[in-house]
């Protein structure tokens, strides 16, 4: 039974779902021996309500034309009808014996396919409501396709009528389809794909237009033009296939970008067995649809497939994997034309079904030994961070005895490669002395490697190895961090000149001299520019100190755009260049320069974001030290064009400080702190001016010493200004340093600090006298349960409640765990664990909202409450799942008694 991933399921199925967990509580007393009650009112209402959503249903499927809907939904209403039937008759039964065993078999079996009937048929009908929705988004993909022959200005005018009110419609439906998801993350990426499309649709007519224009003119810039264009088209139309992409997603995990190579194979493997029966249901059908959900089970198997060879350990199970799936895919695109003509049951057709049939279980088998030698390889995927490939070289360091496959050492060598592609882009001496750290890095690592090999490796070389790498490590990341701040501080420092550059050089009078070349530099230098801030920005992501998934995320998915669309302002500009006195190009040109400057406005926020404030108000500080000693030196040169790059760079960083000391003071509601930023900023920005008047006198007089000493004066001052801004925002973000426990002894008798208990909680030996479980790899939840116990354990619940509810839920989740896998327990107790877990989560959710209406800083209480947001969801779909698996507890018995592929194994 799959998730719901809408709040109207939701809504729906968790009342069903309390009333069958009813059914089976007393169904469970009654095997006790208990006699059952009369259940013939509560099975009439029942009854009353299956009647009304059977009408309704048959009547969605008379008024709807979707041929799909048409096909799955008839076995949906009639698995709901019958599990009707089996509650009506059980009913009957009872009341004749209440002790009835055949009576209580009926009971459970049609509460059990009422619950799953139902989300059958609540599934059927949402995705006819998606298919609804990406037939409209099609339609704007087939608009979109006829740009190419759009060649006069009538023709764009009734391309405009007739694209406008179909992508209205789409961006209302999305909107609308956006709002009702219970996954956050689908949310978000419909969110950031709509938003590009309403942005990018103004340049798009804008692109076709000048097209038109610079076409019908004969110009030299239609090359150019018709580039823009076809740019736009494909850059919308991507936007739109995501989209129809997202609608389809029904379930999101999480943990999937931090999970190892064989995590996402074991799921994919097992999304494959899930998928099987369908699609050999669909083969043996030659009347069955072209596009149902048969069809969607096959091509969903070697999606799963692919994912399965991309992750895998030996490229030649990719290659046997990834040329079966392309066989299978071409043989079922066949079939599936021929069954859309009419010919399914022609033998030509039916051979085709037969051997995909038989290809498919050769995939199957392929894809189980695969995940099968690289579980036996037991090879994890390096962290996708610095800082996560420090901790795991830390973690082969602290135990180099160990045969880790190895992961460490591979991860030390990233950090190294990591590095050196950041010194590459450093000056000297950073350059020099980064190199030299990575150099040492690999030595050591080199060093330690071929002890192992040696079987030393727990030799006391080795430890002093591992030990001299370990402070390596942790000694590179610092540097690259610092680095990288430095970059930021130095590449973000300014992101709009060389564009403005760009700009003036494109409309410099015709006839001008140099003219050409002039040009050419300023496109150059942008271009340089918009490459030089996404690598850096790219480089924070992968090296920088922030480990936010989302953050690292959107800092690469603007990054890919301000670098996708670079080259278009570019051709833009030229186009200007080559058409000085056309209107529709420079107001194209200003669409495409925007586009740029607000993503890189984005990009910025983002990467200041994924970087420590305070070390960037450092770096900004040193900065501006350096750029006074340069202004000193071109002042002894008599220097004026020195005087004024040195003493712009400092009026610039001067002015990054504010814009970061802005974003602080917004980012705060302690009233207290936003007015001393704000007074420290206001002093700063009176400072700014005078020093850049001084500056231009001094450009203009470099031999005057009194004009000097006026530029010192007001450089001291901006100087002090940034110093009180710096001060400021390090005094809101110290944390107190930890106590030296250089001396503590194990001998003494230490008194514990109240935040870190030694004893056992009295419920967790209640619960688990022999201690809480160790989860196997097998047990999903008992994994979960023992991370949540080991991170709460730390903190002492006294004075604590949401540490408190947190204990108590990893104690209910690994109760909850041998409850699934019928280690003990009944019915019962499972659905019973599964409410006490929901409700804990919502005295979580309840007390971490009331903690952050308290917390001052809004990114931080943001994301808590993004998360809070997540839980009641959670908790619902844990008690409607928890109730199903109740009612297949006795029909598959003890042994199968596990969560399998539902959901609850990734909660």
């Amino acid at each position: 039974m799959p998730v719901f991933h809408t709040k109207t399921i939701e809504s729906i199925l968790e009342p069903v779902a309390q009333q069958v967990s009813k059914l089976v509580i007393l169904h469970e007393e009654a095997e006790d021996g208990n006699e059952m009650p009369d259940l013939a009112r509560p099975v009439l209402v029942v009854k009353q309500a299956v009647d009304n959503l059977c009408k309704v249903g048959q009547e969605t499927i008379h008024h709807s034309d979707d041929q799909i809907l048409k096909q799955d939904m008839p076995p949906a209403l009639r698995r709901v009808e019958e599990s009707a039937k089996l509650l009506v008759q059980a009913s009957q039964m009872l009341g004749s014996d209440p002790f009835s065993a055949p009576a209580r078999k009926k009971l459970i079996e049609g509460s059990r396919g009422i619950l799953q009937g139902t989300s059958a048929l609540l599934l059927t009908f949402d995705e006819s409501e998606v298919r609804k929705i990406i037939r409209i988004c099609k339609n704007v993909l087939e608009y979109l396709a006829i740009t190419e022959v759009v060649e006069t200005m009538e023709d764009l005018v009734t391309f405009v009528k007739n694209l406008s009110p179909i992508l209205t419609k789409m961006t209302k439906e999305v909107d609308n389809r956006e709002k009702e998801l219970t996954h956050q993350v689908h949310r978000e990426m419909l969110q950031r794909s709509l938003a590009q499309v309403k942005t990018m649709t103004p340049v798009l007519i804008s692109g076709v237009k000048i097209y038109i224009t610079t076409r019908q003119q004969g110009s030299q810039a239609v090359q150019d033009a018709q580039e823009n264009r076809d740019f736009v088209v494909h850059k919308v139309s991507n936007e739109i296939h995501e989209i129809m992409r997202v609608l389809q997603l029904t379930t999101y995990d999480e943990d999937e970008w931090d999970a190892d190579d064989l995590t996402v194979m074991k799921k994919a493997q097992s999304g494959i067995e899930g998928k099987l029966k369908q699609a050999t249901d669909w083969l043996y059908d030659p009347n069955a649809l072209v596009g149902g959900v048969g069809e969607k089970s096959i091509r969903g198997i070697l999606n799963d497939a692919r994912k399965v060879g991309e992750h895998c350990v030996h490229p030649g199970d990719r290659e046997a994997i990834n040329k079966a799936v392309g066989d299978i895919e071409s043989m079922l695109d066949g079939l599936s034309e021929l069954r859309a003509r009419g010919q399914g049951t022609t033998p030509q057709a039916q051979t085709l079904a037969s051997a995909i049939n038989q290809r498919l279980k050769e995939l199957n088998a392929k894809v189980k030994d695969t995940v099968d030698r690289t579980e036996k390889a037991s090879i994890i995927k390096p962290a996708h961070t610095v800082a996560g490939k420090v901790e795991q070289a830390q973690r082969w360091l602290h135990n180099p005895q160990i045969n880790d496959n190895g992961l460490g050492q591979q991860a030390s060598r990233l950090v190294v490669a990591e590095g050196r592609k950041l010194a590459d882009t450093l000056g000297e001496p950073d350059k020099s002395n980064l190199v030299q750290l990575c150099n040492d890095t690999e030595r050591l690592t080199n060093q330690l490697d071929d002890l192992q090999r040696k079987g030393m490796g727990n030799s006391p070389q080795a430890r002093a190895v591992a030990q001299n790498l370990s402070e390596k490590l942790q000694e590179l990341k610092g540097r690259i961090e610092n680095a990288l701040v430095n970059k930021v501080s130095d590449d973000f420092m300014d992101i709009t000149t060389p564009l403005k550059q760009m700009s003036d050089a494109a409309v410099v009078p015709l006839g001008t001299p140099g003219r050409e070349q002039n040009f050419a530099d300023k496109c150059s230098n942008f271009e340089n520019h918009s490459s030089k801030l996404v690598n850096t920005a790219k480089l924070v992501a992968a090296a920088g100190g922030s480990s936010n998934k989302r953050t690292i995320e959107a800092i690469n998915s603007s990054a890919n755009q301000a670098e996708a669309i670079a080259p278009q302002v570019v051709r833009a500009a030229r186009i200007v260049f080559m058409n000085p006195n056309n209107q529709a190009a420079q107001e194209h040109y200003d669409l495409l320069k925007k586009q740029w400057s607000d993503n890189m406005e984005k990009l910025r926020g983002l990467v200041d974001e994924a970087t420590d404030t305070v070390s960037f108000l450092r770096s900004a500080e040193d900065g501006i030290f350096r750029d006074t000693e340069r202004t000193e030196n071109a002042i002894k040169r008599a220097d004026p064009a020195s005087i004024v790059s040195s003493t712009s760079s400092i009026a610039r960083r001067a002015n990054r400080v504010l814009q970061v000391a802005q974003q602080e003071a917004e980012n705060s509601e302690d009233p207290q702190f936003v007015q001393k930023v704000g007074a420290a900023a206001d002093n700063l920005r009176s400072s700014i001016a005078p020093m850049v008047q001084n500056a231009k006198a001094l450009a203009t007089n470099p031999r005057d010493s009194g004009v000097a000493s006026h530029w010192r004066n007001a450089n001291n001052k901006l100087i002090g200004g940034v110093k009180d801004v710096r001060q400021v925002v390090e005094q809101e973000h110290n944390v107190p340093l930890p106590p030296d426990i250089s001396q503590l002894s194990l001998e003494e008798s230490q008194p514990m600090s109240p935040n870190r208990p030694s004893e056992t909680d009295d419920e967790e030996e209640v619960a688990f006298p022999g201690g809480f479980p160790t989860p196997q790899e097998n047990q999903p939840i008992m994994m979960a349960a023992h991370a949540l116990h080991r991170e709460v354990k730390q903190w002492s619940s006294k004075d604590n409640e949401i540490i408190a509810a947190a204990k108590r839920m990893a104690l209910l989740m690994a109760k909850l765990s041998q409850l699934v896998r019928g280690e003990g327990g009944s019915k019962k107790e499972l659905i019973a664990t599964a409410k006490q877990i929901a409700e804990s989560s919502e005295e979580v959710t309840r007390l971490a909202k009331a903690l952050a209406r308290e917390c001052t800083d809004k990114r931080m209480r943001m994301n808590l409450l993004q998360v809070c947001e997540r839980i009641p969801t959670i908790g619902t779909q844990l008690k409607i799942l928890s109730t199903v698996k109740a009612t297949m507890l006795g029909a598959q018995g003890r042994n199968t008694a596990n969560c399998g592929s539902t959901p609850c194994n990734n909660r």
